[in-house]
């Protein structure tokens, strides 16, 4: 009867020994990007319009994100080298459209080691992928403070349209634009699985804090 009920007690904490060794997925709680077959680069009439705005380049404070997360803890990562610009027409942001381009190899970790297996072939490929790139293609109004942001993301040698959640203030000298979302890296070509017992989650977290330049660095 005391083995019955040992084995009971076992059965018991098993799953719960096994939660408790489990991460937290940092992805878990933030908005999750919605990923569609690529949209065309807009229609003429949009294109008259971003013509006529106001161009800004992202300032060196501008940051790109991400964190990657397995069953026994997370990592920070991002790029130290990117470029990008927002067009601004009539102060509005619905009116407006971003641009991005990545620099991968200039991609970091929070570990050396990490580092470099992330820029190869098991991931990012960097050597055979050295750029992403991100281009709008609309930008909605959610009428709660936020808006969506729709456009094409270049990764890993995929291209697929993407729709994310962000804040976005305009004013006369340039703009800020923040978002968190996750997006699965396998529908990018991202498919390294890791270890049996420390498997990689598909899910990761990106984030965004996009700034423009002063005024006289963005007419330079």
């Amino acid at each position: 009867m005391i083995r019955n009920r040992a084995l009971s007690l076992l059965i018991v904490l098993l799953p719960l020994l096994i939660l408790a060794g489990c991460a937290a997925d940092p992805a878990a709680d933030a908005p999750k990007a919605e990923v569609k077959e690529p949209a065309a680069t807009g229609l003429a009439d949009s294109d008259s319009e971003v013509v006529s705005g106001v161009t800004y380049a992202f300032s060196p404070e501008s940051k790109i994100e991400f964190v990657g997360s397995k069953v026994t803890g997370s990592h920070n990562g991002g790029f130290k080298s990117f470029t990008g610009e927002v067009t601004v027409v009539d102060q509005d942001p619905t009116r407006s459209k971003v641009k991005v381009e990545i620099d991968t190899t200039s991609l970091w970790a929070d570990n050396e080691r990490l580092t470099g297996h992330l820029k190869s072939a098991d991931f990012f490929d960097v050597e055979t992928y050295p750029t992403a790139s991100f281009e709008s293609t609309a930008i909605t109004d959610n009428g709660d403070g936020t808006y969506t942001i729709t456009g094409n993301l270049n990764l890993h040698g995929v291209t697929k349209e993407i729709s994310f959640p962000a804040t976005i203030e305009l004013t006369d000298d340039g703009f800020t634009a923040q978002a968190e979302f996750s997006i699965k890296r396998f529908d990018f070509g991202i498919e390294y699985k890791g270890k049996a017992d420390d498997l990689i989650r598909d899910e990761v977290l990106i984030k965004l804090d996009l700034r423009s330049a002063p005024a006289a660095a963005a007419a330079a």
